[in-house]
């Protein structure tokens, strides 16, 4: 007898005995869209009641896809809450994104993982929240892959048959097996200003402009600019990055690879 038959021997004998207690019956995830075209085109959108893990090194397009899907959930009236574990929120970026902070609420955890853990916890054992961000991209790698997995266990248990979608954003993947989702994110390219208009700092930490009517060359004098120095000029001055996403999770033999251009300035 092949092993093909005796299988399906073995399978209906079980089936008279115990019914259809064996057999795999597909779950319906409902989905939440992040609000990338791109990203939802391919895999339709974020599962609810489950943990979603976005990994990339610094300037990866983390925070921009988190602000597009935070964005989105408080214009659909959502309630929803960021546990920034080392308080690198930034304001500017969300307004951008058109994040309504009427629905949000940000919880600034003083660089302190077991705050931004317990953050959590509570939160979800609370209810009412449609759509949580764990921040932990500033936290070293050797530090996030230490983190012991009954924390993730406790969470996706506490998620599991609710509405909410609980977004994990890390330097590396570590949510492991307790993630529904694993999206990896690389920077391909950078479009950066073809001319500078600020090329030197002065002592008030303003910015020396640059005056174009003034002749050829660059200037290292000028009129002084009022505006004090952002938190982070990097982004600033980026105009565009161009955002490549792989899913590593669940595996599948030919995984989406997405790319796009957020308007967003920092990752």
């Amino acid at each position: 007898m092949s092993g093909l038959a005796a299988k399906k021997e073995v399978e209906l004998a079980l089936a008279d005995r115990f019914g259809d207690i064996f057999e795999r019956h597909e779950r319906l995830v409902e989905v939440f869209p992040t609000g990338v075209r791109e990203i939802d085109a391919a895999l339709f959108g974020l599962p609810r009641g489950a943990i979603t893990e976005l990994h990339g090194s610094a300037s990866s397009g983390r925070m921009s896809v988190m602000l597009s899907a935070l964005a989105n959930a408080t214009a659909h009236e959502e309630i929803c809450a960021l546990v920034d574990c080392d308080d690198t929120f930034d304001l500017a970026s969300a307004v951008q994104a058109g994040v309504d902070f009427k629905r949000t609420l940000w919880i600034r955890c003083g660089h302190s993982l077991e705050r931004a853990f317990k953050a959590v916890d509570l939160i979800l054992h609370a209810g009412g929240f449609g759509f949580i961000a764990l921040n932990l991209c500033n936290v070293p790698a050797k530090t996030i892959r230490r983190i012991i997995s009954s924390w993730w266990f406790r969470f996706r248990r506490a998620i599991e048959d609710t509405p909410t979608t609980l977004i994990v954003l890390t330097p590396v993947a570590t949510v492991r097996s307790c993630a529904a989702l694993v999206l990896e994110l690389k920077n391909e390219s950078s479009v950066w200003p073809s001319t500078l208009s600020l090329v030197s700092e002065n002592s008030n930490s303003s910015f020396t402009a640059h005056d174009e009517s003034a002749g050829g060359g660059l200037s290292l004098v000028g009129k002084a600019v009022t505006k004090e120095h952002p938190a982070h000029p990097h982004a600033h001055f980026l105009h565009a990055i161009q955002i490549v996403v792989s899913r590593q999770r669940p595996v599948e033999i030919r995984p989406e690879v997405v790319k796009f251009n957020p308007h967003l300035r920092f990752g």
